[in-house]
């Protein structure tokens, strides 16, 4: 490495100490916006499908067969790429939940909506992407950041529910604050390790256990009868 080369992963594949930028404190990049918010969606698709940890800047300009400075244009060191990388998938993953989320008609569609496009957003992430992010302190704060986020929107759309008398009365917090901690115990591994379920499927199951819990009879009724048709 070049001495006034920013630094990245060791071959190892353990990160130094170094600290992060985020990508909204970043200044421009040189490049077009356009072939930044290509190579940071062409990272983010590798790395939700093989984790980062193993890869180095010469691996991936390999894989993404652009040169180093192209990377480098993007963030300035191997840790700001990954960080910028897993912004992306949750910023991205946001957006088409939440499109999904707002042609849904009623409260109750809605919170069944986001609950089930979460787990669609989860299917193809790896298990070797969990522990990454889980492994590296800064993407493990998007990670955080994004289930924090999650867990007050199912609670909002659980009071909505409430309060449109479609879902039973129940204490939307403590809803929000069970979502939180299962959600982190998913991104730890910890459901995955004691159950065999993928990501995926865990979140899928939380979400059934969320809409049982709060159906109101005659609902739970209608979705069985429904389920049989």
């Amino acid at each position: 490495m070049r001495a006034n080369e920013p630094s990245c992963l060791p071959e190892s594949g353990r990160f130094a100490r170094t600290s992060v930028v985020y990508p909204g404190r970043m200044p421009l990049a040189s490049q077009p916006m356009t072939r930044r918010a290509e190579i940071l969606g062409q990272l983010r698709d590798l790395f939700i499908a093989e984790g980062f940890a193993r890869f180095s800047i010469a691996d991936l300009a390999d894989r993404l067969r652009c040169s180093r400075s192209t990377l480098y244009a993007v963030a300035p060191s191997k840790e700001q790429l990954v960080v910028a990388a897993v912004r992306a998938y949750f910023s991205t993953a946001a957006e088409r939940i939440e499109a999904k989320v707002a042609a849904a008609d009623g409260p109750r569609e809605r919170l069944a909506t986001y609950l089930a496009a979460v787990a669609a957003e989860l299917e193809p992430v790896s298990a070797e992407f969990f522990a990454d992010v889980a492994a590296f302190a800064p993407a493990g704060d998007v990670y955080r950041e994004n289930t924090r986020f999650a867990a007050q929107r199912i609670q909002a759309l659980v009071a909505e529910g409430i309060n449109a008398g479609v879902l039973r009365p129940a204490n939307a917090s403590f809803i929000g604050a069970a979502v939180s901690s299962v959600m982190a115990a998913i991104q730890r591994g910890d459901i995955q390790a004691a159950t065999g379920l993928t990501a995926a499927d865990a979140y899928r199951e939380l979400a059934d256990l969320i809409l049982g819990s709060l159906d109101r009879p005659h609902e739970a009724g209608s979705d069985r009868r429904r389920s049989r048709r």
